[in-house]
């Protein structure tokens, strides 16, 4: 990515019982998720983006500076225009929601009626509740009224520290599929700071894994999610991200194929039309492997590759293999007591028994 591309960050911050020494790019458009254990890092390096740690090295945003040290430049929060939401919804109580979200507007002189507002307003789908009192919002729905808020003054960046850690499973099933809008509607880079596997799942267009304030790996989400450094990060939960197309629709069965780079697999029908591209998760322990194709089975879907590598996983009778299908790889776990019965190494082909796949709209 050329500087005019990207977010640049270069940063070192010391404390007394923690550091973070970070050299990477983001792409300005689409959502960067920052992700691994408590204490990596994550919200650190969103509070130096924001300007309220004070790194030492260079945070370049495309060509405008906000910190370079070596030429003495710092950029005040109030100056880098970023729109930052935290786990808590910090909404004021004794306004009304349109009211909490025309109170930034007005320090960036910024009209109650600007398109900003309004498109924010109608992304997170609140227009029902701009004069409702915020005590009695939902945790989701405050959510979503912090984020519209964060919007409507049309930052250049958008930061969001864990919005759905402080809010319950159900809250945050309300919450997901209007973060999964920022995707297509957002011109502005998102930073999403989390520890869930399913957010990064469902959000990440670029992935950080971050351990101890450093970078474990770095890319696009389709790349990531097949690398060992995550799958050791996340343990059962390892598998591939992958983006495919609605192929064909099997009525009778309630059943649709979808087509991705691997090849076919069919999934339920959830009334998606055809043609329309979807994201899917193939988990690793979703995965097993055989010689030859079987048919006296009830897994439906087999997709056929070759071995690239194999590699001790959590445990020592457990491994991660790495299958070449067409142009491009999925895991697998399985034990190595069954790759020695069936004598598979690299380089050997196999077939791909896909038990399940997460549809992911």
């Amino acid at each position: 990515m050329s500087p005019s591309e990207s977010l640049r960050i270069a940063i070192k911050l010391k404390h007394k019982s923690f550091s973070l020494d970070l050299d990477l790019s983001l792409p300005l458009q689409g959502i960067s998720v920052l992700f691994g254990p408590s204490g990596s890092g994550k919200t650190s390096l969103l509070r130096c983006l924001a300007g309220l740690e004070r790194a030492r090295g260079l945070i370049q945003l495309g060509m405008e500076y906000w910190l370079d040290s070596e030429r003495h430049v710092f950029k005040p929060t109030w100056q880098r225009q970023i729109g930052y939401v935290f786990q808590e919804a910090s909404l004021f109580e004794h306004l009304n929601v349109y009211e909490n979200l025309t109170f930034g507007l007005k320090r960036v002189r910024i009209s109650g009626q600007s398109p900003g507002l309004q498109d924010s307003v109608k992304l997170l789908g609140i227009e029902h509740l701009l004069n409702r009192q915020v005590q009695h919002l939902s945790g989701g729905e405050r959510q979503r009224v912090a984020i519209a808020r964060a919007l409507a003054t049309q930052p250049k960046l958008l930061l969001l520290d864990e919005p759905l850690a402080s809010i319950d499973v159900s809250r945050r099933r309300e919450v997901l599929p209007w973060l999964e809008g920022l995707h297509d509607a957002l011109k502005m880079p998102v930073v999403y700071v989390t520890h869930a596997v399913d957010e990064l799942a469902r959000l990440a267009d670029h992935l950080v894994l971050l351990n101890q304030g450093r970078v474990s790996a770095s890319g696009p989400i389709d790349e990531i999610s097949r690398s060992q450094a995550l799958a050791l990060a996340i343990g059962e939960e390892a598998g591939i991200v992958s983006h495919a197309v609605v192929l064909h629709r099997d009525e009778a069965n309630h059943l649709v194929q979808l087509q991705f780079a691997s090849g076919s697999v069919w999934v339920r029908d959830q009334g998606l039309s055809i043609g329309r591209k979807v994201r899917i998760r193939i988990l690793a322990r979703d995965i097993s492997l055989t010689k030859t194709v079987q048919e006296d089975t009830t897994i439906q879907n087999h997709l056929w590759g070759r071995i690239e590598s194999v590699e001790t996983f959590q445990h020592p009778a457990q491994a991660l293999v790495r299958v070449r299908c067409e142009q491009e790889v999925l895991l697998a776990n399985v034990t190595y007591r069954s790759l020695k019965r069936l004598a598979l190494g690299p380089g050997s082909l196999v077939w791909c028994q896909v038990k399940s796949v997460a549809l992911i709209l």
